[in-house]
């Protein structure tokens, strides 16, 4: 009897599992965002961009300054070829001469190295700020991309904004009603300093111009 009152006992229980209502996960909602569009119309990247045309400028005329401290050499240095081809030269003076030719020479080179170090230097600056810039940026628009989602009660973010590893985007179609860049871009204009123009799908930053010249010194032998 006892036996009897167990199994029943059992078997109810695994009844009672077998009706209990298995927790579903709630279904997949999915939107979509543009990032770089955010990031090109935040009134940050706006400032940095002028910031970034300041730093061109004055890099521009650091430039110049070089170019026409070489220059002066270069110009120098044609100067000491003509005095070597006067035949009334003496001997002593004309070895003199091409000596001064050869420290000339070398003036012009380290005015050549100077300038494509200072190439370098301000490319390799002018791209890290950038790089820092975006990281922090994309901190800054991926938190109010997740606070609007939550809001919409979404559950996976996309980006629609950039190519894929064969050359598309990864999102070939996406309902405009899906699409949050909007109200997220509304969002982040909250914190848009008053009298701020708002200026959407401004250029992102660029390294200066500056850092790609090409500096040469006309006749350096």
């Amino acid at each position: 009897m006892n036996k009897f009152i167990a199994s029943l006992c059992a078997l109810v229980a695994l009844v009672g599992l077998a009706a209990s209502p298995v927790s579903a996960q709630p279904a997949p909602k999915i939107v979509v965002v543009d990032m770089a569009k955010l990031l090109d119309s935040h009134h940050k990247t706006e400032e940095q961009n002028t910031k970034l045309k300041g730093d061109e400028a004055r890099a521009n005329d650091e430039l110049e300054k070089i170019n026409k401290e070489g220059q002066v050499l270069v110009d120098q240095l044609k100067k000491m070829e003509e005095d070597s081809k006067n035949p009334a030269l003496s001997t002593s003076a004309r070895e003199q001469l091409q000596a001064d030719m050869r420290v000339k020479i070398e003036e012009i080179q380290k005015k050549q190295n100077e300038v494509q170090s200072f190439r370098n230097n301000t490319q390799r600056s002018l791209q890290q700020r950038i790089q820092n810039f975006r990281k922090l940026m994309f901190e800054e628009i991926s938190g109010t991309v997740t606070e609007v989602a939550k809001k919409k009660g979404a559950t996976l973010v996309l980006d629609k904004s950039g190519p894929s590893l064969i050359g598309i985007n990864p999102i070939v179609y996406a309902d405009a009603a899906y699409d949050i860049t909007e109200e997220v871009q509304k969002e982040l204009n909250r914190g848009r300093p008053a009298g701020a123009a708002a200026t959407p799908g401004a250029a992102r930053p660029a390294a200066a111009a500056a850092s790609d010249a090409q500096v040469t010194f006309p006749g350096a032998r």
